[in-house]
């Protein structure tokens, strides 16, 4: 296993595609931050008598602070959604909060927090940089603890520069953990935000609570876009045991995509993230309907998922119980896709990749050729994540 990941290939190749004629191009790509977390072990602070649209209403706030806020219920023991929390104001323990302190086994300084934000940020600056010589204009971000540490992260030398706005909303994860959007102000215009529940059962129908799914819609370089961010639940109990929760995942995921496709159908949709789930597994094949042939688009099947073609070759961005696979994934509307990739007037696809330079690859032990992780068991590694990041790059006449 230790040459898992030697299959990837990265091309360096600056903008290859422009040699013989002049591009507008862009990168769109998300990345696994595995657990960035800020030092302060906290609590997430619902306030029901806000606006759910206004980010007072869901906050993760110090425990030291939890005494100067108001509580309705001190013992409130669910049911977690904004609905039932209407009028309430409740706090909600994060279950792994604790475990990123000074204090605990991680021993998780704010030396540690800031050299995983300097490696994030460096990662996220080279993602399809050479393509389009510059970093991702939007930019989709897994497992952040809050919205702080996301605006920590964008506020790093490596990315300083390029003005990254903030999307984030707190979910009901069980561990506390949340998904993010990030995107350069001078080239995206946000128009509308949203999240959306993912119920899911365990056994004996008790609720489980994971992330949500986070929509962003607005125009990039003056184009109607949507951006659908995700991360499925887990294997955890096993494959087959845990699949109908990523399917119930999909569905909603598909009913989100299908209703922004439906108000607009000229606008062009990005469905990224950690599915938990490889391109063939049933839960994109039959509940998203994600095609990973462009020749099996049609009315019922308008979804392309770029990630196909590397699966079919071996590619994989993560190693999950030391079996490679693909679980991070991007999937487009079929409006995105150019046969040949022929260049258009408007955004097409140029080209998918999972990133993998040699830096985010561990080089030696049992692990060598897997994803440079930042945590062995309880030990900082200095690494970067446990997921090689996605990202598509898109093309158009300038």
């Amino acid at each position: 296993m230790k040459n898992l990941f030697s299959v990837i290939a990265i091309f360096s190749i600056s903008l290859v595609f422009a040699q013989k004629r002049q591009v507008r191009a862009a990168t769109v790509g998300f990345l696994n931050v595995e657990n960035l977390w800020d030092t302060v072990r906290s609590a997430d602070y619902i306030d029901g008598t806000k606006d759910r649209s206004n980010p007072a209403f869901h906050r993760s706030v110090p425990l030291d602070s939890l005494k100067y806020l108001e509580v309705t219920e001190k013992d409130y023991a669910g049911p977690w959604n904004d609905e039932s929390l209407i009028g309430k104001k409740v706090v909600r323990i994060q279950g792994g909060s604790e475990e990123f302190t000074p204090k605990s086994g991680k021993n998780y300084t704010y030396n540690v927090y800031k050299q995983k934000l300097q490696n994030e940020a460096k990662v996220i600056s080279e993602m399809g940089r050479a393509y389009t010589n510059t970093a991702p204009v939007v930019v989709g971000l897994i497992e952040v603890e809050n919205r702080q540490v996301v605006e920590d992260l964008v506020k790093e030398p490596a990315i300083a520069k390029y003005d990254y706005g903030v999307v984030h909303y707190n979910s009901y994860d069980y561990r506390g953990i949340d998904v993010a959007f990030i995107y350069q102000k001078r080239r995206f215009s946000p128009s509308k935000s949203w999240k959306k529940e993912v119920k899911i059962f365990g056994e004996g129908g008790k609720r489980e609570y994971t992330r949500d799914i986070v929509v962003l819609t607005g125009f990039l370089d003056n184009e109607k876009v949507a951006f659908f961010l995700n991360h499925w639940p887990s294997r955890r109990g096993g494959e087959a045991a845990s699949l109908p929760k990523r399917n119930a995942a999909a569905a909603i995921l598909k009913q989100q995509m299908d209703s922004v496709k439906a108000l607009d159908p000229s606008t062009k949709l990005f469905a990224m993230g950690d599915f938990n789930d490889d391109p063939i597994s049933p839960s994109l094949k039959n509940y998203l309907k994600a095609v990973g042939n462009p020749k099996d688009l049609n009315e019922d099947n308008h979804y392309l998922n770029l990630m196909y073609p590397l699966y079919k070759k071996g590619v994989a961005s993560l190693a999950y119980q030391d079996a490679p696979n693909l679980f991070d994934q991007i999937i487009v509307s079929a409006n995105l896709y150019s046969p040949n990739n022929e260049l258009r007037k408007d955004y097409s696809v140029f080209k998918a990749e999972i990133y993998a330079p040699d830096y985010l690859i561990t080089k030696e032990g049992n692990y060598k050729g897997y994803p440079f992780r930042s945590w062995n068991g309880d030990k900082f590694t200095g690494g970067y994540s446990d997921h090689f990041p996605a990202f598509v790059v898109l093309q158009k006449e300038p």
